[in-house]
């Protein structure tokens, strides 16, 4: 079919050998590609009940249809499983160069089923995997491993496109259960442990190359719609923000708002938020725009550090959830270090966002005498230190590994403990955006921010944030047409250009369906329930989808609060307009039970 290879590479790991399987246009047409299918193939494939860091469990890999042509936005990929952090369902994505490299060897998704004897590296292209023993590469940093990867086993095959490597750190390796997995050296598919599930396999990398493009059903039409795209949009007050400051200038923004977690969520600000600011960090450092393939954003950080006892440290970043996580809830107060805290987490292959929110739990149960550590807010050195230990798995860093409901409650911190289904949520606190508290509820990966965006509509007055009613409905037609992105792979920060209109056009083109509004909505639905559906099979109850306690009771400090009672109407509001039952069970969902 138009826009797509028709192709899956499903690789046994235990036995080294791999199958090349078709995959029909109808279900590609009732799924698209990225996370329609990866959802599919995890209902198919993936046993009921398996243990995350079981050979069992299917770690899938997939690129959209929008990548390595010419529509903008497109050079992702995603990553997909059973989260080892919470046991539901896991996504992440990642962009930069590297999925270019994935989808020229030409497959809609690549399954990595079974477990390694050994430390491997794969080598990935059209014609299939080959494994390559990595014992020398076990224990290497991301760094240091991707580079390895790419040196020794890409192909020097004529027609061969650029080589990219995804890898995995020490934290990988030592199965911390928010590892990330690594591209481009600062890009990542950061959330829900993915990269845990690739150490629990053995994979150290894989290496992806080849030649094959998509061919699509209007080429000329495409070149021509990417050229007006880029045209109209360049100058969007949007894309415009973006390049200047990056996801820094939410800092600012959240702050005014009164909705920057602090001190452990303690507080919606903090008096040091204008050395966090992106306006400072870009005044006082070499920070400059730097895209993905295919890119006009530009939202990437390219940065050398010009002053500071890290001086001259060069990275990409900090993002703002690194920067909300360490320099708000853990309250450092200087960006060098929160800079040096992300590139540390970064070369040992560690989610910023769980490790700074367990980290500040430490921080916040010390402060309280209910934890004897030395660790206080704001002291980055004994923080680097605990995050080391942590990735090493060493003493208490051992506990803090397994993810925030094992440690809180190994300690007895379960009423400070901040995080929805085993993960902690981003940088929107949701007594002032309400509808965050929602989209932490409902997100299939737990407290995630990233599948509505619905700060967006809050903070720009689409909606009033303390307003409950008629706010589901809105949610759902946001994380409708966000969902038919993350089946493209389309880039969050494309959302204010790619519209539903835009969305028909684009598809059409690319695919030649009859890409209507409906149709695609019937897409986005099917993909929801599919997820949910996945989630209740792996146990999902009612109250997994609500916040913890500690934030309903515990008002901020200007008085700002979301009530129980407001949580659950927009919960069963939630429910309705998705014709679920008011346990939040879609139609056609098996449970554990049965």
């Amino acid at each position: 079919m138009f826009g797509f290879y028709n192709r899956i590479l499903t690789i046994d790991l235990t036995s080294r050998s791999f199958v090349i399987e078709e995959i029909a246009d109808e279900v590609l047409r009732g799924c698209f590609g990225g996370k329609g299918l990866a959802t599919r193939l995890l209902l198919e494939r993936n046993p009921a009940g398996v243990d995350p860091l079981a050979p069992e469990n299917n770690l899938i890999f997939a690129t959209g249809p929008f990548c390595g042509g010419r529509l903008w936005g497109g050079s992702r990929f995603g990553v997909f499983a059973k989260s080892p952090l919470t046991g539901f369902y896991a996504e992440s994505y990642s962009g930069g160069k590297v999925p270019e490299a994935i989808d020229a060897a030409g497959f809609d998704a690549i399954v990595l089923h079974g477990k390694a004897a050994v430390p491997t590296v794969l080598s990935v292209n059209p014609d299939g995997a080959e494994f390559h023993d990595a014992g020398d590469l076990w224990g290497m940093e991301t760094f240091a491993a991707e580079e390895a990867a790419l040196q020794r086993y890409a192909s020097h095959r004529e027609g061969f496109r650029k080589p990219g490597a995804v890898v995995i750190g020490p934290a990988g390796e030592k199965l911390v259960r928010y590892a990330i997995i690594a591209n481009d050296k600062w890009r990542c598919a950061g959330r829900a442990g993915l990269g845990t599930v690739m150490g629990a396999k053995l994979v150290k990398a894989v290496v992806f190359q080849g030649d094959r493009k998509r061919q699509y059903a209007d080429p000329d039409g495409i070149a021509a719609y990417a050229k007006n795209f880029s045209q109209t949009n360049m100058e969007h007050a949007g894309v415009k923000a973006y390049k200047r400051l990056g996801t820094t200038m939410m800092v600012a923004l959240m702050n005014t708002a009164g909705a920057f977690p602090a001190k452990y969520w303690n507080q919606g600000t903090c008096d040091h938020w204008e050395n966090l600011s992106g306006e400072k960090y870009h005044e006082e450092h070499e920070v400059k725009p730097h895209a993905c393939a295919k890119c006009f954003m530009a939202c990437g950080r390219m940065t050398r550090l010009s002053k500071g006892r890290h001086k001259d440290l060069k990275l990409e970043g900090p993002e703002y959830e690194t920067i909300y996580s360490f320099g708000g809830l853990c309250m450092i107060t200087e960006m060098e270090e929160v800079a040096y805290l992300n590139d540390l987490c970064d070369r040992l292959g560690m989610d910023t966002i769980t490790a700074g929110n367990l980290c500040a739990l430490v921080m916040e149960a010390k402060e309280k005498g209910r934890l004897d550590y030395a660790i206080e807010y704001g002291n980055a050195d004994q923080l680097a230190a605990l995050i080391e230990k942590i990735a090493a798995r060493e003493d208490i860093g051992d506990i803090l590994a397994d993810g925030i409901i094992p440690a809180s409650e190994h300690w007895g911190l379960t009423d400070l403990a901040i995080h929805v289904k085993g993960m902690e949520p981003a940088g929107y606190d949701p007594r002032v955006l309400k509808g965050m508290g929602l989209t932490f509820g409902t997100s299939p990966r737990g407290a995630c921010h990233l599948r509505t965006t619905f700060y967006k509509p809050e903070l720009s007055g689409m909606i009033p944030a303390a307003q409950i009613e008629d706010k589901a409905a809105m949610l759902v037609d946001f994380e409708n047409r966000l969902n038919i992105f993350d089946t493209l792979i389309l880039c969050r920060f494309y959302r204010d250009l790619y519209s539903w209109a835009e969305l028909e056009k684009s598809i059409a083109l690319a695919t030649g369906l009859p890409a209507s509004r409906e149709e695609l909505e019937k897409i986005a639905v099917r993909v929801t329930d599919m997820t949910r559906q996945f989630n209740v099979r792996e146990g999902l109850r009612p109250e997994d989808d609500r916040l913890p306690k500690r934030l309903h009771r515990q008002k901020l400090p200007d008085g700002r609060s979301l009530t129980e009672d407001e949580m659950e109407y927009l919960l069963q509001d939630y429910y309705r307009q998705r014709g679920w039952t008011a346990e939040g069970i879609p139609p056609g969902s098996v449970t554990t039970a049965d």
